[in-house]
């Protein structure tokens, strides 16, 4: 199916429009450094957690511990985002341009909290993309389960999730897809194992190696 028969393109932010995934870690790490001393979690464990809920990640731990953990990520992550610290993606910015030229709406959905992704949004000028926005306190359920994508996609009035795709770089977007039943494309730039994300994506599912071609070729 050419992207063009879709109403609705939807991104992931996280390792997706942005590189934010080194950020993340670091944060991650500073969190068990401060609260427990160090971190004894791989960073493939770590990395496992992303594009799920921030709270998901520390669950594991008694709830003293986690509320110690997730304080400590939330305030070391929120100095580093008010400082710019997260670089976008090459071409993101003139591909978000492009699209929305071409009339299809655009939006994001993340687990992400509005007070982490609205700063680096407005940093970086990218509200003025998107039809709908939709962060974590938005839906009562999250990522891998679809409610997400399926309220974004009724804020601007579209019910069939077949017209919808949603855009991601980790297991949770592509699960979150499928739960939706929304299309799916996964982004080339992925530090994620792309063969496994595919396998889980929902049929017809492909990488894309810039954002424009969800509009200029077929998938």
């Amino acid at each position: 199916m050419s992207s063009k028969n879709y109403d609705l393109i939807l991104y992931d932010l996280d390792g997706t429009l942005w590189d934010s995934i080194p950020l993340i870690m670091r944060c991650f790490k500073y969190a068990y450094d401060e609260v427990l001393g160090g971190c004894d979690r791989t960073d493939e464990d770590l990395m496992s957690y992303i594009g799920r809920p921030l709270t998901d990640t520390f669950d594991m731990h008694d709830e003293d511990t986690a509320k110690a953990l997730l304080e400590s990520y939330l305030t070391y992550n929120h100095m580093l985002l008010d400082q710019d610290a997260i670089p976008m993606f090459p071409g993101v910015i003139d591909d978000l341009n492009y699209i929305k030229d071409q009339g299809i709406k655009q939006g994001f959905v993340t687990s992400k909290r509005h007070r982490a992704a609205d700063v680096t949004l407005k940093l970086k000028g990218l509200f003025d993309f998107f039809d709908v926005c939709l962060c974590k306190e938005d839906t009562d359920k999250h990522k891998p389960d679809g409610e997400p994508l399926i309220v974004a996609a009724q804020k601007v009035g579209i019910k069939d999730m077949r017209k919808v795709i949603y855009v991601g770089d980790a297991m949770p977007d592509a699960l979150c897809a499928v739960n939706a039943g929304a299309g799916f494309a996964l982004v080339e730039w992925t530090r994620m194992d792309k063969d496994a994300i595919l396998q889980a994506a929902p049929e017809g599912s492909r990488v894309i190696k810039n954002l424009r071609e969800l509009i200029t070729t077929s998938c």
